[in-house]
């Protein structure tokens, strides 16, 4: 079974996109060459990653993603 976006050949990326603290972006696919959020169906904050992020320490900086 394939995806709904690989059989119609639409752009997209299997991974996930981790947005930081200070607005940078980066994807968990290694071999995704676009960050950019339309591309992927699962877009989350760093700090909800299983044992934080590096950007996010003890509560510093806060992430605010519109809703």
């Amino acid at each position: 079974m394939t995806c709904v976006s690989c059989r119609t050949g639409l752009d997209h990326c299997h991974g996930t996109v981790l947005v930081h603290v200070d607005g940078g972006v980066e994807c968990t696919e290694p071999d995704c060459v676009d960050a950019v959020l339309l591309r992927h169906t699962l877009v989350i904050r760093c700090d909800e990653v299983e044992g934080g992020c590096d950007c996010v320490v003890d509560g510093y900086g806060e992430l605010g993603l519109a809703s």
